[in-house]
């Protein structure tokens, strides 16, 4: 009989789905915090180099 194995596909297919949406959820959660670090480093490294060069700027002009 064919609706045996068809039954048991589609329990198959079920618990596949509670275990992979959860994960591409936390998955999904974890990637956009992990941009939002991103841009936060890239913004410091920003403001730290202008700041750099500033201060080279200054200090090579007081010689």
């Amino acid at each position: 009989m064919v609706a045996p194995g068809i039954a048991e596909a589609l329990i198959a297919t079920a618990i596949g789905l509670f275990a992979a949406i959860p994960a591409v959820m936390a998955y999904n959660r974890l990637n956009q915090r992990v941009n939002k670090l991103e841009l936060n480093y890239d913004n410091f490294m920003e403001e730290f180099t202008a700041i750099l060069h500033r201060q080279a700027f200054t200090t090579s002009g007081k010689q």
